[in-house]
């Protein structure tokens, strides 16, 4: 059954078309990468997604639910920047994340103090524990990060959007991060969409890997047409795709 539904999704910018035709069925608790060429549309895809944005033509429901006009708490968000709240030390961070769907959005007392040390642990474990009391400011661009996905998983969205959320992570602590994203969708299941050029890990985390690309090339304009969805590959038992075995291959090797 089909938990994210988008349907003949088209996307303009003035006279400019970004996207056109997009159709997709997600279901629930599925984690699907979204690769394609660079300015092919998957951060649009992504912010029409969050409801940051609004489709030209078209519509994205989420659990049968109409059309959101808006962001909401149910749709976590990490973008290539760092989008933490500056003003609030690193643990206040992630114990806000935490409390996002609560009514108040706040914890007081013994609960507040259960959420710190969770916060705590969650620190620990993306290597950030030494730095709990800093602010973001303080942190470098890769700790930031670490911070800003830490605190968009701890708040367990029903969908959750990740763009190009590891790019700024050296090798190792992007492993370690990989992990910790894994671990914690054992915990709570998302739905999960993260645009990433890397192919490998796109597989890697996936369940699916969908690709974005121009179905129609114009020489004279090559900005005339939107991208589309090209190819929906399933990235589990080893990446056997939807499609042909034969244009898996093919397009992982050129893309």
């Amino acid at each position: 059954m089909s938990f994210v539904t988008v349907r003949n999704v088209f996307q303009s910018y003035g006279s400019r078309p970004i996207l056109e035709r997009v159709n997709l069925d997600v279901a629930e608790g599925e984690f699907v990468s979204i690769v394609g060429a660079s300015g092919c549309g998957k951060s649009t895809f992504l912010r029409l997604l969050l409801a940051e944005e609004q489709p030209s033509r078209g519509e994205i429901r989420v659990a049968g639910n109409p059309p959101a006009v808006e962001p909401g708490p149910e749709r976590g968000v990490v973008f290539q920047r760092y989008s933490v709240f500056p003003h609030m030390s690193v643990k206040q961070n992630i114990v806000a994340g935490e409390s996002l769907s609560r009514r108040w959005g706040r914890y007081w007392g013994a609960e507040k103090r259960a959420a710190e040390k969770r916060a705590e642990a969650t620190l620990e474990r993306v290597g950030l524990g030494h730095v709990a009391d800093a602010y973001p400011a303080a942190l470098s661009g890769g700790m930031q990060q670490r911070l800003a996905i830490a605190q968009a998983l701890t708040a367990r969205p029903r969908v959750l959007l990740l763009d190009e959320p590891f790019g700024a992570l050296d090798p190792g602590t992007r492993l370690s991060m990989h992990d910790f994203l894994t671990e914690l969708r054992r915990e709570a299941p998302m739905t999960v969409f993260m645009v990433t050029h890397d192919l490998e890990e796109g597989f890697k985390l996936g369940d699916r890997v969908i690709v974005f690309d121009k179905t129609r090339w114009d020489p004279q304009d090559p900005n005339l047409h939107g991208a589309t969805i090209t190819y929906d590959f399933d990235a589990r038992d080893g990446g056997i795709p939807f499609q042909r075995l034969e244009e898996a291959t093919h397009v992982r090797h050129t893309l």
